[in-house]
C-alpha cells in the first residue's frame, strides 16, 4: 500500500515529523513500512520556464532555438527539436531542465552546442519527468510538455506537477484490510504519534428525484453478500479529474483515467472500499441481481477476455445477463463510454473466500479481489458511496439523485469482549494501569463500557483477549516492554525411543555398505503400474494432491518401493556397476469410503525402512543385513516365510520377514518384469520394514551372559532335499531337534549341479555345540547330531549327503 504523506493531512496532522521518524514509529507500532521515497528524489534543477520568442535554426530544417524566461534574470537560450514548439508557443510555460541538471532513469542535462548553436539546457516532455498521460491530460503526447495557464515562472517542478511529496510504502498483513486504506493509516499514525483524528460525514446533496424511480437492488444470495449498496448520478460529463485527484492516484501508484473512474479508485484508496460504476443504460430493466452465476454463462471483462462463469461463482447482473464478476472486474456490456450520461455507482461487501476462489479460477487477481479476500467491513459500504457521489458534485460531473438502495443482511451488533486488564498485564508481563490499558485501546477507537471491550466493525482480526493484549502492547511500545531471561534450567534434548531405533537402523545399514537416499512423498499413479500392482488392488487408492507441481507429483504415496526403485534405475542409468541404498521414508494410507480416498479426513502416516540393491550382493547376503537389523533391535523369533503373491517380487524368490506371528515387511528379488520396467538389469534386491512393527516388536531389554569356560564343539551337516523346501525350514528344525546344548546354526553352503539329482539342492549347516558347565563328549554331540538328522528325514525327507 503506497502512502502519499501528504493525504494524511485530510485526517491527521503529523506535521513536524520526519520521513524516517515516521518510516521508524510507524514500524514500531505495528505498521511495517518498506521504504519512505521522495517522488521527486532523481530530478533535480528543473524549474518552469516561459517561452519568450521561436526561431528557425540556421543549419537544421527542423531545430528551433528558443529564448526563455526561467526567473533567473536573463533568458536562458535552449535548442529543441521537439514537433510542437513554433512560433505559436511564444507565451507557453514548460519545464526546462537547466544546465547541470538530472532527470529520473538517471539523466544528466549539461549545456552544449547544437548545429554549432549553444543550448543551455532541455525542454522536457511529461515521459522525461516520469508521468502518464493520465497524469497531464492536456500534454501533447510527442512533445514538450505545456503546462496550464496560471503556472508561475521560476517553479520548482516538482511542486508544480505533484512531484513534491513523500510516499510511504506499507507491506500491510493479510489479517489488516482496514489498513489498506487512507483513513486506516492515518488512525494508525494518529495513535502512533498521539495526534487526533476525524474523518468528516460525506455530504451528498442531491438535485431532487428518487432513485427508486430508476432501479432496483434484488440480492439472492446474502450469505455471499451481506451487504449491497448503491446510487444513481445522472446527467454525468466524462473528462479529465483536476489535478489534485489526479496527483494523489499517480502517487498511490493508480494511473488516472477520468473523472468517474478516478473517484472509484480514489475512494478505494481512501476508504480501502472497492467500488464500481455502471453504465445504467447497459443494464436492462434498471434491474440489478446479485446471484450465483450459472454454469455455462459467460462474461468478457473490462480487459477484453472471455470468462465462462461456474454456479461456485457470484455474479452482479441485470434481467437478463451478468454485468460484472462480483469484488474481481466488471463486464465490458456495462462500461462508462464517453457517451454516457447515467451511472450507477456500487459499493458492496463480499464473501472473501469467494472472491478469492472466483479470482484464482480465472486468473484474474485485482486491486479489488485482493481487498475483498481478506475480509472487508459491510458497515463501510454507504460511507464509501456517499463519499463517490460528494466527489461527483465536488467535481461538477453529475447530478446525484436523491435516495440510498442498501441491502443490508450483515450482523449490525458489535463485537464485545471481556475488559481483563490484569490478565492482559500476565500475558505481556508488564504492569500497565487499567486506565492506561483503556486509553491506549481509545486511541484506536476500540471502547470500553461496562467491563467490556466494544470491537470497532472494521477491525475483523479481532478474535480474543490474547488480540487485545496485543494492541495494547503495540501502542505501549514494543521498545518500553523489558527484556527478561527465560526461568528455570536448560534441558538438554534427548531422542525418543522410537528415534533412537530409527538411528540404530541407519547406522547398521551404513556399516552394511548401504548408502541413504531420500524421495518425494508424492508420486504419479503410474508408479503403482511400473510396480506389477494390478488395477484393482486395494493399495492403490490414494491421497491426492489438491494443487500438484503435475501428475508425476499429484498423489501421495502408499508403498515406497517405486522411489528406491527409481532410485536405484538413476544409478543404474548413470553406469553405476553397483549401488546399495536405504531410505527410512514414509507411505501415507488414506481412509477408503466406497472404494475412494476420503480427502476431508487426513492419511495415516507410517515410517518404512527400504532397502535395495544391485550388482554387489547375492540373496543371501541382503538376507544376512535384515538378520543383523533384527539382531540390533534386540527382536526375538526371527523368521523368513515364502512369499509368491507379490506381484513386485518373483514368486519363487520373496519372503515374508517375521517375528513370532508378526509381519515385518517383505523382501526378494524384484520381479524381471519390473526390471526391465525400469531398465535394471541382473538380480535387483528389495526390502520393505515396518518401523512402527519394528519398534513393536523389539525387546528394549538386552541381556548379557558371561563369557564362556568351556569350548565348544562343531559338527556340520550336509543334507540332499527338494528345491522347494526353504533353507529357514530346516533350520529351524535343527534348533527344536538338537537340543540346550545347541548354541547356534547356520547355514554355509547351497549347492545343485554335478551329482545334485534334478529338482534337488544340497543345503549344508554348521553347528556350535556348547555346555555352560563342562565340556562335551563325544557321545552328547554326536546324539545331538543324530537327533538334527532324524527330524530333517522325519519332516522334510531330507538324505544325508554322502
Amino acid at each position: 500500500m503506497k502512502l502519499p504523506l501528504s493525504w494524511l493531512s485530510d485526517y491527521t496532522d503529523i506535521s513536524g515529523v520526519t520521513p524516517k521518524e515516521f518510516d521508524a514509529k510507524m514500524t514500531m507500532s505495528g505498521s511495517k513500512v518498506e521504504e519512505v521515497v521522495y517522488l521527486g528524489e532523481e530530478i533535480e534543477n528543473v524549474v518552469t520556464g516561459k517561452v519568450l520568442s521561436v526561431t528557425d535554426h540556421p543549419d537544421s530544417d527542423h531545430l528551433k532555438i528558443c529564448q526563455l524566461d526561467v526567473g533567473q534574470g536573463e533568458p536562458v537560450q535552449i535548442v529543441t527539436g521537439a514537433p510542437n514548439v513554433t512560433e505559436a508557443s511564444v507565451g507557453e510555460i514548460c519545464p526546462v531542465a537547466l544546465h547541470k541538471s538530472a532527470l529520473p532513469g538517471g539523466v544528466k542535462i549539461t549545456k552544449g552546442k547544437l548545429r554549432g548553436v549553444p543550448s543551455n539546457g532541455m525542454m522536457c516532455s511529461f515521459q522525461e519527468l516520469g508521468l502518464t498521460h493520465g497524469c497531464v491530460p492536456y500534454a501533447c503526447e510527442n512533445g514538450i510538455l505545456f503546462l496550464p495557464d496560471g503556472t508561475p515562472v521560476g517553479e520548482d517542478i516538482r511542486k508544480v506537477v505533484g512531484l513534491d511529496d513523500y510516499v510511504a510504502d506499507f507491506e500491510i498483513t493479510s489479517n489488516r484490510p482496514d489498513c489498506l486504506s487512507v483513513i486506516g493509516l492515518a488512525r494508525e499514525a494518529a495513535a502512533t504519534f498521539d495526534r487526533p483524528f476525524s474523518v468528516k460525514t460525506p455530504e451528498v446533496k442531491g438535485v431532487g428525484d428518487d432513485i427508486g424511480h430508476y432501479m432496483s437492488v434484488e440480492v439472492r444470495d446474502p450469505d455471499l453478500c451481506p451487504r449491497y449498496t448503491a446510487r444513481l448520478v445522472k446527467n454525468i460529463k466524462i473528462e479529465p479529474s483536476p489535478a489534485w485527484i489526479r496527483e494523489r492516484l499517480h502517487a498511490a501508484g493508480v494511473r488516472p483515467i477520468n473523472n468517474i473512474v478516478d473517484i472509484t479508485n480514489y475512494v478505494m484508496l481512501e476508504y480501502g472500499q472497492p467500488m464500481h460504476a455502471f453504465d445504467y443504460a447497459c443494464l436492462s430493466d434498471g434491474k440489478i441481481v446479485v446471484r450465483r452465476a450459472q454454469n455455462g454463462e459467460s462474461i468478457q471483462t473490462l480487459d477484453g477476455v472471455d470468462h465462462d462463469l461456474t454456479d461456485k461463482m457470484l455474479a452482479i447482473c441485470d434481467h437478463d445477463k451478468p454485468v460484472a464478476v462480483a469484488g474481481v472486474m466488471g463486464g465490458a456490456n456495462s462500461e462508462i463510454e464517453d457517451d454516457t450520461k447515467t451511472v450507477v455507482f456500487e459499493s458492496a461487501c463480499f464473501h472473501g473466500a469467494t472472491v478469492r476462489v472466483t479470482a484464482k479460477a480465472l486468473g484474474m487477481r485485482t486491486e479489488a479481489s485482493g481487498r475483498f479476500e481478506k475480509g472487508l467491513d459491510p458497515r463501510m459500504t454507504l460511507s464509501a458511496v456517499d463519499r463517490a457521489c460528494e466527489l461527483v458534485e465536488e467535481l461538477h460531473a453529475g447530478e446525484v439523485v436523491n435516495g440510498v438502495i442498501d441491502v443490508d443482511s450483515s450482523d449490525p451488533a458489535p463485537k464485545r469482549l471481556p475488559f481483563e486488564p490484569d490478565k492482559m498485564n500476565a500475558l505481556l508481563g508488564l504492569a500497565i494501569p487499567a486506565d492506561e490499558q483503556k486509553r491506549l485501546l481509545e486511541k484506536l477507537d476500540f471502547t470500553v463500557e461496562g467491563g467490556e471491550v466494544v470491537v470497532p466493525s472494521f477491525r475483523t482480526d479481532i478474535l480474543r483477549m490474547c488480540d487485545l493484549a496485543e494492541e495494547v502492547a503495540r501502542m505501549y511500545g514494543y521498545d518500553q516492554i523489558p527484556t527478561t531471561l527465560y526461568a528455570g534450567e536448560m534441558v538438554q534434548g534427548e531422542y525418543t525411543p522410537k528415534q533412537q531405533a530409527e538411528r540404530e537402523v541407519s547406522l547398521i545399514c551404513r556399516e552394511a555398505g548401504f548408502d541413504e537416499s531420500m524421495s518425494h512423498s508424492f508420486i504419479s499413479p503410474k508408479f503403482y503400474d511400473m510396480i506389477g500392482w494390478p488395477e484393482n488392488d486395494p493399495r492403490r487408492v490414494s491421497t491426492t494432491i489438491l494443487n500438484p507441481l503435475g501428475e508425476d507429483f499429484s498423489i501421495m504415496r502408499t508403498t515406497i518401493l517405486p522411489s528406491m526403485l527409481d532410485s536405484l534405475a538413476h544409478n543404474h542409468a548413470h553406469r553405476n556397476p553397483s549401488a546399495s541404498l536405504f531410505e527410512l521414508g514414509t507411505i501415507y494410507t488414506p481412509t477408503v469410503r466406497d472404494g475412494k480416498a476420503d480427502q476431508t479426513i487426513l492419511p495415516r502416516e507410517e515410517k518404512i525402512l527400504a532397502l535395495g540393491s544391485y550388482g554387489s550382493r547375492s540373496f543371501f547376503q541382503f538376507k544376512g543385513v535384515i538378520e543383523a537389523i533384527a539382531h540390533e533391535l534386540n527382536i526375538k523369533g526371527l523368521s523368513f516365510e515364502t512369499e509368491s503373491e507379490n506381484p513386485s517380487y518373483h514368486p519363487g524368490r520373496c519372503a515374508r520377514v517375521m517375528a513370532g506371528d508378526q509381519r515385518l515387511g517383505v523382501f526378494g528379488t524384484v520381479h524381471p518384469t519390473v526390471c526391465k520396467t525400469y531398465g535394471l538389469s541382473g538380480e535387483v534386491l528389495a526390502a520393505e520394514l515396518h518401523m512402527d512393527v519394528l519398534f513393536a516388536v523389539m525387546d528394549p531389554t538386552r541381556l548379557y551372559h558371561a563369557l564362556p569356560k568351556f569350548p565348544a564343539s562343531t559338527r556340520d551337516i550336509a543334507v540332499i532335499v527338494n528345491d522347494a523346501v526353504p533353507a529357514a525350514s530346516l533350520q529351524k528344525a535343527i534348533e527344536q531337534a538338537a537340543g540346550s546344548i545347541l548354541e547356534s546354526v547356520s547355514l554355509f553352503d547351497v549347492y545343485k549341479g554335478e551329482n545334485i539329482p534334478e529338482g534337488k539342492k544340497s543345503l549344508a549347516y554348521s553347528m556350535s555345540l556348547r555346555a555352560p558347565d563342562r565340556t562335551l563328549t563325544d557321545e552328547e554331540c554326536d546324539k545331538a547330531m543324530r537327533d538334527a538328522i532324524a527330524a530333517l528325514e522325519k519332516d522334510f525327507g531330507a538324505k544325508l549327503r554322502g
